[in-house]
C-alpha cells in the first residue's frame, strides 16, 4: 500500500531529507534521537506503579544494558544534531534558510533537555557507580567530569556528597520534565507543529501521477472554478500549508527564483498559510477576502513555470504547482483578470484550436512530400503519431517532426497520423488555468481516437506525452503512450560512424515534463550514444535539471529581459563547454534557440533535437 510505503520510506527513513547530506544527517539524528528518547521514556514510565495493573518489568538484565546504550546514543544524536543545526543556521547561514524566533526556541529546548538528561545520568552514575556504567558511555563520561570537578572543589574525605547529589538529581528530574512539557506545549504555536503535520500530509497527499493536475468535476455546473479565497482550498491543501518546514529546498531549486523573478514557492505556501491562520484561526482577516490583489499581486502565479523542481525537493510532499494552477483557474474562469499574453493565447486556442493561432487547415503542412498515412474512421495502425501543435505549426519544430518520421519510415514502423482530425491536446490551456478548454479538447481528441484503431500513441512533445498519458485517463481516455525517445530506442537503428570521429561536444537538456514528471532520463541519452556523439553533461542534470522557462505557459508569457530562465540554462551548457545542446522537447528547443539568438552566439553553440542528430548520422 502507498501509505505504508510512505510511512517507512519518507517518514521513518527520511529518504528525501537525506538527499542533502549535511542537513539530512542533522535532521535524521534529531528525529531518531527524539523518537527513541520518547519511546524509552514511555518504557521507563511503564515500569513505575502508575498504570496498575499494566506495570511492566521490561527491560531487565541484558535487555537493560541494551536499553541504556540505545538511550545514550539517542541522546547523543540529539546533542550532535542540534549543534549541527545551530552551526548551519547561525554560522553557515544559507541564503534560502530563514531563521525565526521559534527556530531558536526549538533548538535551545532540545539542547537543554538532552544536556539536563545527561547531567542527571552523570550524577546517578557518579553516586552509585554501577558495574554496567560503561553501557551508558555519554552518561559515564559526564560522571567522570563531575568526579573531577568535585575532587577539585567540595569532595570530602568521607566520600561523595550523596545527599547533596540526590537533591540536585531530584531538582534536575523536575527541570527535565518541565522542559519536555514546555517543548510539547509549544508544538502547536511554533515550527515544531511539523512533527505532526508533515507526516500526516505525506500520508494523506493526493495519490495522482506526478504530472497530473486535479480535474474540475462537472465544470459546466460547479459553482467554484479555481480558488479565490483561502476557504476554497481543499482540507489537504490547508494541511500542507501548515506542514511546510520553511527549509528553503524548493526555493533553492526554483528556476524563477534563481533567475531573479519576485517569486518563491516557499513564500507562496507561507503567504497562504498566514492567510489561512489569519482568516480561519485568529480572525484577523475575513475568510471571504480575495487572495489575488489583496494577499498577493495578480501577476504572482504567472512567474511559476510548473517545472516540478519544488515537488521533488520538498520533504513534506507539498505541491505549490497545484496552488498556482488553482489561482490561475480563478483568474481565467471567474474574474477574467489575466495578463494580456495569456488572454491572446486562450483566444488563439478557442478560435484556431492551437496556441500559435495558426489556421487549422495548415496542420499537415509539415508532412509535404513524406507520404505520411492519415487515418480515416475505421482505419488501423500499430503506432498513432500524435503530432502536437508545436511540431505541426512551428517552422523550427517542423524539421524535427520530419526527421522523426523519416527515422520511423527507415525502421519500417507501421504508423499513421490523424491529420486534420487532430486538435491540440489542451496542455497549454490547462497549465495556464483554462480547464474548460482543456476538457473540451480532450473530449474531442478522445472521440477521434475512438474512431480509429491503434496499439500505441507516440509523440515528440513531453507536454503532449504527459497530458495524453497521465491526464487523459481522467476524461476516459486510457492509452499506451510513448515519448519518441522510448520508441526510437526500440527500433533497429544503427547510424553510420562519423568519419571525423566523435566530433562536436553535445550536451543533453532534460525536459521537466519528460524527466521529473515521467522519469525518462536514460532513453534520450542512449539515443545520443547510439548516434556516436561526443556527449558531455551539464552540472544540473536529470532530477536536478534546470528549467528552460517554457513550461506552464511560459512559452507565451512576456518576461523581463533580465530574468529570463532560458539564459541561465544556456549558461549551464556553455559552462559544460558544449557546442551543441540536444533537446527532446519542442518548447526547450525554441527556448534555447531564443537564448542563443538573444546573446548572438550562434557561431559558438547551436541547439538541435535528438531526432535531428540521429537522422543526420543515419543520412535519412
Amino acid at each position: 500500500m502507498p501509505m505504508v510505503k510512505d510511512f517507512f520510506v519518507h517518514i521513518l527513513g527520511q529518504v528525501r531529507i537525506l538527499k542533502k547530506l549535511y542537513p539530512g544527517v542533522m535532521h535524521f539524528m534529531i528525529f531518531w534521537g527524539v523518537t527513541i528518547q520518547v519511546l524509552g521514556t514511555i518504557i521507563n514510565i511503564l515500569n513505575m506503579k502508575l498504570f496498575i495493573p499494566w506495570v511492566t518489568t521490561f527491560p531487565r538484565n541484558g535487555w537493560y544494558l541494551g536499553y541504556e546504550l540505545v538511550m545514550d546514543i539517542a541522546g547523543a544524536f540529539i546533542l550532535l544534531g542540534v549543534l549541527m543545526a545551530a552551526f548551519r543556521r547561525y554560522v553557515l547561514r544559507p541564503k534560502t534558510l530563514e531563521t525565526h524566533w521559534d527556530d531558536t526556541v526549538a533548538l535551545l529546548l532540545l539542547f537543554l533537555i538532552a544536556f539536563v538528561g545527561f547531567t542527571n545520568e552523570g550524577i546517578r552514575l557518579m553516586v552509585t557507580n554501577p558495574p554496567w556504567a560503561a553501557w551508558s558511555p555519554v552518561g559515564n563520561w559526564a560522571a567522570s567530569i563531575m568526579v573531577a570537578i568535585l575532587q577539585a572543589t567540595i569532595m570530602t574525605a568521607t566520600g561523595f556528597p550523596v545527599q547533596e547529589a540526590a537533591a540536585v538529581h531530584d531538582a534536575l528530574v523536575y527541570t527535565h520534565v518541565i522542559l519536555a512539557l514546555l517543548l510539547v506545549g509549544l508544538v502547536p504555536f511554533t515550527k515544531m507543529r511539523h512533527l505532526v503535520n508533515t507526516p500526516l500530509n505525506i500520508l494523506v497527499r493526493p495519490r495522482r501521477q506526478t504530472g497530473e493536475l486535479a480535474k474540475i468535476e462537472d465544470i459546466e455546473t460547479t459553482e467554484i472554478l479555481g480558488v479565490g479565497k483561502v476557504t476554497e482550498f481543499t482540507p489537504q491543501q490547508l494541511l500542507s500549508f501548515d506542514a511546510c518546514l520553511r527549509c528553503g529546498r524548493c526555493e533553492e531549486a526554483c528556476p524563477a527564483n534563481y533567475s531573479g523573478m519576485p517569486y518563491s514557492p516557499r513564500d507562496l505556501i507561507q503567504t497562504l498559510r498566514k492567510t489561512m491562520v489569519g482568516g480561519l484561526v485568529t480572525g484577523e482577516m475575513k475568510p471571504e477576502a480575495e487572495i489575488m490583489g489583496s494577499v498577493m499581486t495578480e501577476e504572482y502565479p504567472w512567474y511559476c513555470t510548473t517545472c516540478g523542481a519544488c515537488l521533488v525537493k520538498c520533504p513534506a510532499f507539498i505541491n505549490p504547482v497545484d496552488e498556482v494552477v488553482d489561482l490561475r483557474r480563478y483568474q481565467l474562469l471567474t474574474t477574467g483578470k489575466m495578463p494580456k499574453s495569456v488572454g491572446d493565447t486562450m483566444r488563439n486556442m478557442e478560435r484556431q484550436g492551437n496556441p500559435w493561432g495558426m489556421p487549422p487547415e495548415n496542420r499537415m503542412a509539415w508532412a509535404e512530400g513524406l507520404n505520411v498515412r492519415e487515418l480515416a474512421p475505421g482505419d488501423s495502425a500499430d503506432v498513432l503519431l500524435f503530432t502536437g501543435c508545436a511540431a505541426a505549426f512551428d517552422e523550427r519544430n517542423k524539421k524535427v517532426t520530419r526527421a522523426f518520421v523519416k527515422l520511423m519510415q527507415k525502421a519500417g514502423v507501421d504508423f499513421a497520423v490523424l491529420g486534420f482530425d487532430e486538435t491540440c491536446c489542451g496542455e497549454t490551456a490547462r497549465r495556464m488555468g483554462h480547464e474548460y478548454i482543456f476538457q473540451e479538447f480532450a473530449k474531442q481528441n478522445i472521440e477521434t481516437f475512438g474512431k480509429v484503431k491503434f496499439n500505441r500513441i507516440v509523440t515528440a512533445c513531453p507536454h503532449c506525452f504527459n497530458t495524453l498519458k497521465n491526464e487523459y485517463p481522467q476524461m476516459g481516455g486510457n492509452y499506451e503512450v510513448l515519448h519518441y525517445s522510448e520508441l526510437l530506442n526500440e527500433l533497429d537503428l544503427t547510424p553510420a560512424p562519423s568519419p571525423e570521429g566523435r566530433g562536436e561536444k553535445v550536451t543533453f537538456h532534460d525536459s521537466c515534463y519528460l524527466g521529473r514528471y515521467n522519469d525518462i532520463y536514460t532513453q534520450p541519452r542512449a539515443l545520443l550514444d547510439k548516434a556516436g556523439v561526443n556527449r558531455v553533461e551539464m552540472a544540473r542534470k536529470r532530477e536536478n535539471s534546470f528549467c528552460c522557462g517554457g513550461g506552464g505557459g511560459g512559452m507565451w508569457l512576456e518576461t523581463d529581459a533580465n530574468t529570463r530562465i532560458n539564459h541561465h540554462r544556456l549558461k549551464d551548457a556553455l559552462d559544460a563547454k558544449a557546442e551543441v545542446v540536444a533537446t527532446a522537447c519542442p518548447y526547450c528547443l525554441l527556448m534555447f534557440d531564443d537564448a542563443i539568438r538573444s546573446k548572438g552566439i550562434g557561431e559558438q553553440i547551436k541547439v538541435m533535437d535528438i531526432a535531428e542528430l540521429l537522422a543526420a548520422q543515419m543520412e535519412v
